[in-house]
């Protein structure tokens, strides 16, 4: 039987016309493209999603950059905790509008990721995201995911998806236990997986903060790392906090931050406040500069101190205290 050969066929790159990336969470989740979130068990990677999904699907923000214009349809599909008794209470929880959350029915026939019902699933619902939680259950039987083939084929099948339906899809992966690894050999299972996100962001806990977990990007092809962030969980629930100053290392090491820098420009304000009522701006920067503590930073404790910005004579200053 003779086996007929493929057809080669060229693409001129005159032809192809650019794209710029959009995101749906600038620069940690973007449109058209593969995104995981891994770490260990417990540490709070569904309960972060959960709670982004929830904002995503009533269009209100969560965190600078993580907001659709308007409400978006969201798939989420868990083979962890049932429907009933714990995914939805805690949408609600967070206040999500569940008509715009979305599950394929596995009654009949469990999913993989290259199940053909994943696809029709986003036509019939127009879905702007999609989440696996986790990874590992979702791969089919037989698939070895420790196997680079197996894994390179079945990620590359999925990531056709993204691109054809300008969404994103989430994969939620736990970590291995091989402690002291470099994170992107953590997660579990064949390295493919990894290198065919564009995007990998690592969820864990802060050593000497048992309420709080850290989200640093271990993983971004597309621009810039982003500044890692932090959230709460405790007895109330979730509590989003923001930029946060912690590495991957920190996190993977179970070793508490050197100093929380936030923290730092915190002190550095209070001092200045001590024996001013104002200060221009770039002369409080450059003070910050000398603490290796950056502008950015800078700003973020400001707002949380409630500083304001006043112009005086074409000099931006920042009211550290009102006069009496």
């Amino acid at each position: 039987m003779e086996i007929s050969k493929p057809e080669l066929k060229l693409i001129q790159m005159s032809d192809v016309e650019a794209e710029e990336v959009s995101w749906l969470w600038y620069p940690f989740i973007p449109y058209g493209k593969l995104t995981i979130i891994q770490g260990d068990p417990g540490d709070g990677k569904t309960t972060f999603v959960l709670n982004a999904a929830a904002k995503l699907s009533k269009g209100i923000s969560l965190d600078t950059g993580l907001q659709s214009e308007e409400p978006i349809n969201i798939i989420y599909q868990t083979a962890e905790d049932g429907l009933a008794d714990t995914v939805k209470p805690r949408l609600e929880g967070a206040g999500a509008d569940c008509s715009k959350i979305h599950v394929i029915d596995e009654s009949d026939k469990s999913l993989s990721m290259v199940d053909e019902r994943v696809e029709q699933a986003i036509i019939r619902t127009g879905a702007k995201l999609l989440i696996l939680d986790p990874l590992q259950a979702y791969l089919g039987g037989g698939m070895d995911m420790n196997r680079a083939n197996e894994a390179r084929d079945m990620t590359k099948k999925l990531g056709v998806l993204p691109e054809k339906y300008k969404c994103a899809i989430i994969l939620i992966g736990h970590m291995n236990k091989a402690s002291g690894n470099k994170a992107a050999y953590r997660g579990m299972g064949s390295i493919d997986f990894y290198a065919v996100a564009r995007s990998v962001l690592l969820v864990g806990r802060i050593e000497g903060e048992p309420e709080l977990r850290a989200i640093v990007q271990i993983k971004n092809n597309l621009a810039a790392f982003g500044h890692s962030k932090a959230f709460r969980l405790s007895e109330k629930g979730f509590e989003w906090i923001g930029d946060y100053e912690i590495t991957a290392d920190e996190v993977l090491g179970g070793i508490a931050p050197k100093a929380n820098k936030q923290e730092k420009a915190i002190a550095l304000l209070r001092e200045l406040a001590e024996d001013h009522n104002m200060i221009p701006s770039n002369e409080a920067v450059e003070l910050a500069k000398e603490e290796n503590i950056s502008k950015r930073t800078l700003e973020i404790a400001k707002n949380e101190l409630g500083i304001k910005a006043r112009r005086i004579n074409n000099t931006w200053y920042w009211i550290l205290k009102e006069n009496e």
